[in-house]
């Protein structure tokens, strides 16, 4: 990034390649250019190269390394979970899943709805969390796979996910947790959150766009949606994307070992984000609990303004609502309505997400300029 360029607070959108990470896959690019299905010297050297990467991405989510399908992304991954496990189990038509979930979550869980299935969505509290107990009373005999996001993309809320895994494997079901926004910023370890099913996506963690994977049980059905040769145990034919698999392998390599001092660090920086925000805009409140959070994630309410247009007012900034705009009309996000705020005050939501560049520096100029950016908006002066 320019140092003219505007203060980056949008990490939960996508994330820069690190260095280290451009430099692993930059032979992949130029010299080893070869098919990993092939058997000759150039073969073998990218197959190696897959074998690595499969091994860095199972080390950081805490599994074994033939449980990990590389894909194209989480959107990919939480395709093949979703309706893998659907059509894998055919007499169990019910699934389960939140009204906070990810498109990418949410558009395969309506498209097994239209196709027959029950789909049951439990709504959150006004901390953007899933209640269990209302998971409780909605599992069944009939639940083929309970599938909540780790994460809220929009708040960072953390969901109960080991709470509703235990609750959904006393009734036979399967469990998917869509995990793209919390891989590198807080421990994600599949054995203690008991799921069959995890997905990750390179481009939230600093590794390129258009790979991710999926975390895949052993021992757990899926049925693929994609048919071809049997690349990546059969569940996802095409040949592998070499370089970008390597570049998503020393990512979760960096994350691992970055991860208890990054996540320290990006919370507290966040912290100082809601303090001078908070002072300089009365009426300032948070959408969720930091505690309850991603720690590089704050999700602001401003008062008296959209924060579409306090966004305007800030070109210094780039960061993002969670509203949609049609026609001219703009609608607040489903994600902050779902926690029970009034569609009025939802409207002022802006998304806040820090990362490993962000600096003290950016947090004050970022804040200050927020601030101003309000007092415009909200033809507010300063006393």
């Amino acid at each position: 990034m320019s140092p003219d360029d505007p203060i980056y607070l949008d990490h939960n959108a996508t994330t820069p390649l690190l260095p280290e990470v451009v430099d692993a896959m930059l032979p992949y690019l130029r010299e080893h250019f070869g098919n990993p299905s092939s058997g000759h010297v150039y073969g073998t050297r990218a197959r190696s190269a897959v074998a690595r990467a499969r091994g860095q991405v199972a080390a950081l989510l805490g599994c074994d390394e033939d449980e990990i399908v590389f894909t194209s992304g989480g959107t990919e991954a939480n395709n093949l979970a979703i309706r893998g496990v659907a059509e894998a189990r055919p007499a169990r038509r019910h699934v389960v899943t939140t009204v906070v979930e990810h498109p990418a979550t949410e558009r395969p869980s309506a498209w097994l709805e239209e196709h027959g299935h029950r789909v049951t969505r439990l709504g959150v509290d006004a901390d953007g969390r899933a209640g269990v107990a209302a998971a409780r009373e909605a599992l069944d005999a009939d639940t083929a796979l309970v599938t909540v996001m780790h994460s809220n993309n929009e708040t960072g809320a953390l969901q109960p996910v080991a709470e509703l895994a235990a609750l959904a494997h006393a009734v036979g079901a399967v469990v998917h947790t869509d995990a793209a926004q919390s891989v590198g910023k807080v421990p994600v370890k599949v054995r203690e959150l008991d799921v069959d099913l995890l997905s990750v996506a390179g481009h939230k963690l600093y590794a390129p766009k258009g790979v991710g994977a999926l975390y895949v049980r052993r021992g757990t059905e899926l049925v693929p949606f994609a048919l071809g040769a049997g690349h990546e145990r059969g569940l996802r034919p095409g040949t592998e994307n070499v370089a970008s698999i390597v570049g998503l392998g020393v990512a979760c390599e960096l994350a691992a070992r970055d991860l208890a001092h990054l996540g320290a660090r990006l919370r507290t920086l966040g912290d100082a984000l809601w303090d001078r925000l908070a002072a300089a805009v009365p009426g300032l409140a948070q959408n969720g609990r930091r505690e309850l959070c991603l720690p590089n994630t704050l999700n602001v309410r401003f008062p008296r303004a959209s924060g579409a247009a306090v966004l305007e007012r800030a070109p210094e900034l780039a960061a993002s609502t969670g509203s949609t705009c049609h026609e001219g009309h703009e609608r607040a996000s489903a994600v902050i309505l779902a926690m029970g705020v009034p569609a009025a005050q939802a409207l002022g939501s802006v998304r806040l997400t820090l990362g490993r560049s962000t600096t003290e520096d950016d947090v004050r100029r970022a804040a200050d300029a927020l601030a101003r950016s309000w007092r415009r908006a909200a033809g507010t002066r300063r006393e």
